[in-house]
Parts: structure tokens; sequence; C-alpha cells
């Protein structure tokens, strides 16, 4: 189980992993051991709520294909271990960021000083502009 938050977790069976050749620090290592994790997630398969599954969908994450599945490579530690970790941490942190309820916007109108304020900005580099005009012709 993955516990995301109180009352949401993932099964162990939504999450896959598949171990690949990294190509970050550890020396002759790298080449011989498959440390590097990757992680996919398939959306619309899992557990989530149907609003949690929305909000990840609309995300505009390069992580999350258009078939709606979550691929995270995790390769910047030298275990294995260590890099699932790294990548159901970051996974953790994409689908936490889903539960956030975006707050509605409310539309608002400018005050009569600002309006005002701009109006005089306007003036004033419209009278800059024409002294321009005159002095150099």
């Amino acid at each position: 189980m993955i516990y995301i938050s109180p009352g949401i977790q993932l099964n162990d069976h939504e999450v896959e992993f598949q171990a690949t050749h990294a190509n970050g620090p550890g020396g002759q290592h790298v080449n011989k051991t498959s440390t590097a994790i990757q992680l996919r997630f398939e959306i619309n398969g899992s557990s989530l709520p149907r609003e949690v599954k929305q909000r990840l969908l609309k995300q505009h994450d390069q992580r999350i294909s258009k078939d709606g599945i979550i691929v995270i490579k995790a390769q910047e530690k030298r275990s294995q271990h260590r890099n699932k970790e790294e990548a159901v941490h970051r996974l953790k942190a994409m689908i936490r960021e889903a539960l956030k309820v975006p707050r509605k916007r409310i539309p608002t109108r400018p005050g009569k000083a600002s309006i005002q304020k701009r109006l005089d900005r306007k003036t004033k580099h419209s009278k800059l502009k024409k002294l321009r005009k005159t002095f150099y012709s």
C-alpha cells in the first residue's frame, strides 16, 4: 500500500516498477547493474476519486501521457531501492497536488483611483512625445 493522505491510498498492483540502466553517478557500477527505476501509474484504472483523476489528467505535465499514464524515471541515487523511494515520493507529490481543490476566481474591476492613475500616465506620456516632435522638427 502506498499512503497518499488519510483515506486515500494506492494498492501495490496499481503501480508498476521497471529497473533500467542509469546514466547517473556510480562509475563502472552503473554499467553492470540496473539501478534506475521507471514507475508507471495508470490514472484511469486507479482507485483514486474521480475528481482527483480529472485534475491529474488536466495537469500540463510532460510525465503524463495522452493515454493517462504517469511515467516517472528516478536515477539520481546509486541504489535501486532509493530510486524506487524517490519515484514513489514524486508520484505522491503529483497526487497530493491534484488533491487540492482550486479556488474559483472572482473577477474584479479596476478601482476609480487606478483608472485615473492610468489615464494620467497616458496623458503625461502623450505630452512628452508631443514635446519631442516639436523639438526635433
